[in-house]
């Protein structure tokens, strides 16, 4: 049977990536008791990186968005694995930090995190609503736009 966050992820025509082995000396998210932390997730998309270069560069606010957008989707595939497919345990999406990679005079970051933000509210509604930083960066991993962390409260 489908779950309600499931459900709610087909409503919104959204697809989950894999969620993406670690690649280094980390693991791709920790439990701690009723806390699930998500390490940073790129913009991994099905046809492997997308959004590669720099904000105020290569990509501007709605590109960045989309983005922030796609490495949310794939920090909730992290989730999604963490908690064996169930992510109607997901009882808060409690802090997000976004880093933007950006040109020097690029100073629109939060506008850029909203993508991420705006996709976690929309998945799991109030429960999605969190605290947040969005931070610039001169690079990221890959080179990619955007890398999205979160911590999240699980039943």
């Amino acid at each position: 049977m489908t779950g309600r966050i499931d459900a709610r992820l087909q409503e919104l025509k959204l697809a989950l990536p894999q969620a993406a082995p670690a690649q280094g000396a980390y693991v791709p998210w920790v439990r701690a008791g009723s806390v699930l932390f998500v390490s940073g997730q790129i913009t991994m998309g099905p046809n492997g990186l997308e959004y590669v270069g720099a904000l105020g560069r290569e990509f501007g606010i709605e590109d960045g968005r989309a983005a922030a957008r796609l490495a949310a989707l794939n920090v909730i595939a992290q989730v999604k694995s963490a908690l064996a497919g169930d992510l109607d345990r997901v009882k808060q999406v409690v802090k997000v930090t976004g880093f933007v990679n950006s040109a020097p005079a690029f100073t629109q970051h939060p506008e850029v995190v909203n993508g991420a933000s705006e996709l976690f509210t929309e998945v799991f509604g109030d429960s999605g609503r969190h605290a947040r930083a969005a931070v610039g960066c001169s690079s990221l991993p890959r080179n990619v736009a955007v890398e999205i962390e979160a911590i999240f409260e699980i039943a």
